[in-house]
């Protein structure tokens, strides 16, 4: 099994993250592809713990919307950013999580698609997949992500919560469909018949640690350990294995990260 996106790298897993790494490892656990904010020394400093202890870890960069603002006076800073980090950082493997979020809007929305167009550009120069954050802002993400993206750009759709017609137009950029522990809870009736509708081979597994903890675990400290159940989950949804899940979300992730 592999965690397509998680936030080892927080300070919430610093002072046990041996530990969480271990359950990791120990519910089978391949890899996990873990988030880093652009700029933030902290985190890059606790990334390079993380290395140290699992060196199959792997990494995405990039500004999230909630931080676009921190680059409003020249939203191309933020592409000189990630490359630089980029560079730095050997096991980085995708550009995000970048995105449009009009729930909170943290961020002018004119400053987040500035900062969200750069960054896609930072992708495609870099050859590297981009991991989607987008909230009540599917139009504008998908127009941007078309009008930016051209042929050779890979990606994902994070944390998938959206319609179904949002999973067509992801699936028609050639994007993957990423579910976390969303999918587990009891009122996500419409995501789960959504899913059902995701080819297997556009199926990515998360967990978005330390949110979104899935069922048994609502309410607690999410870790990768915890993708089993969405492994689980989507098996059932898909009428196969566990098994055959885990192997083929296994290679989605491959496919798409080129580990």
């Amino acid at each position: 099994m592999i965690d397509s996106h998680c936030h080892l790298a927080d300070e919430t897993f610093a002072a046990d993250l041996t530990g969480v790494v271990s359950r990791a490892k120990d519910a089978g656990l391949e890899r996990v592809c873990t988030i880093l904010e652009a700029g933030n020394a902290a985190e890059a400093a606790r990334a390079l713990t993380l290395e140290s202890i699992w060196p199959e870890v792997r990494f995405a960069i990039g500004v999230h919307p909630h931080q676009a603002h921190q680059f409003a006076d020249d939203p191309t800073r933020a592409a000189t950013v990630v490359r630089e980090q980029f560079a730095r950082t050997p096991n980085a493997r995708a550009v995000g999580e970048i995105g449009l979020d009009y729930h909170y809007d943290y961020s002018p929305r004119e400053v987040q698609h500035a900062v969200f167009r750069s960054q896609v550009r930072v992708a495609r120069e870099l050859n590297v997949p981009v991991v989607i954050h987008t909230r009540e802002a599917d139009g504008d993400t998908i127009r941007i992500l078309q009008e930016e993206g051209g042929n050779d750009l890979r990606g994902v759709l994070h944390c998938f919560t959206g319609t179904s017609s949002l999973a067509d137009a992801g699936l028609a950029l050639g994007f993957y469909i990423s579910l976390a522990g969303i999918i587990t809870f009891p009122k996500a009736v419409e995501l789960r018949e959504t899913v059902r509708r995701v080819p297997l081979d556009r199926l990515l597994t998360e967990t978005d640690s330390p949110f979104l903890a899935p069922v048994p675990h609502r309410g607690k400290r999410n870790e990768p350990a915890f993708v089993k159940r969405v492994v689980e989950t989507l098996a059932e949804l898909h009428s196969v294995s566990a098994e055959d899940m885990a192997e083929r979300t296994r290679s989605n992730f491959h496919a798409l990260f080129r580990p």
